[in-house]
């Protein structure tokens, strides 16, 4: 260690008294070498270097733990879209099932397969009427909006200035 004096005096609160004291540190310069030779700058360029290779080693090794859990994931995904289309599939077959249970109450096949088809119709019309309200709803970002005005303001307002100083 190296023994420097302290550029300031050392009062500890008081006036009376004030003498230098003397700090130990570590310079920061190629003075101060390490027992192997290397300067203590050096050996801090490597630590830093070192360092930020450890941080880019993580950041890699999260992304590759992202994307494989992300993949997953997806064919997990895609098995889900298959049952939901084997799905919309199979209601073709509720929907005959309905009509033709309808036609052994007694109705005609064909005031079956209307009742059911009409139904349908009830029901998807219900659906849209449904999606309507909810997407009627919907506005514009007006936060951002104004921000983004705002902004923009500011920006012509600097560009205006600019030349007006230079």
């Amino acid at each position: 260690m190296v023994r420097v004096n302290s550029a300031q005096k050392s009062t500890n609160g008081s006036r009376e008294g004030a003498e230098w004291s003397s700090v130990n540190s570590i310079p920061l310069s190629e003075e101060g070498t390490a027992p192997d030779g290397q300067s203590i700058g050096a050996l801090v360029k490597d630590a830093t270097t070192h360092l930020s290779t450890l941080v880019r080693s993580e950041v890699e090794l999260a992304k590759s733990e992202i994307a494989g859990e992300v993949k997953k994931a997806l064919k997990g995904s895609v098995f889900f879209i298959l049952a939901l289309c084997v799905l919309g599939f199979s209601l073709f077959f509720l929907f005959f099932t309905a009509a033709e249970g309808l036609h052994a109450l007694g109705l005609w096949r064909w005031a079956a397969f209307g009742i059911v088809f009409l139904a349908m119709l009830l029901v998807a019309g219900l659906f849209g009427l449904l999606g309507y309200l909810k997407v009627r709803k919907l506005s514009a970002p007006k936060r951002t909006m104004a921000s983004l005005k705002e902004t923009k303001n500011i920006t012509k307002r600097r560009q205006s200035e600019e030349p007006a100083q230079g």
